[in-house]
């Protein structure tokens, strides 16, 4: 897997997926279970790839000077 997440993707992507995590804390009922949408975004900072990203094609890395 070749990393496709640049800085600026990594950094939205953890705001995101803290945001979304919020929720579990925030909403009542069965709707917080929603905010688990977050792990998503965080695991692909982990990971450095975003499998979506490899489908379309897009990397939002930068590119090393050949």
């Amino acid at each position: 897997m070749e990393k496709n997440i640049g800085q600026v993707d990594k950094t939205l992507r953890v705001v995101i997926g803290i945001a979304l995590l919020s929720l579990i804390f925030i909403l009542e009922g069965n709707a917080r279970w929603w905010g688990l949408i977050g792990i998503g975004p965080i695991l692909t900072v982990v990971m450095g790839w975003c499998p979506a990203y490899t489908l379309l094609g897009v990397s939002t890395c930068k590119r090393k000077p050949s």
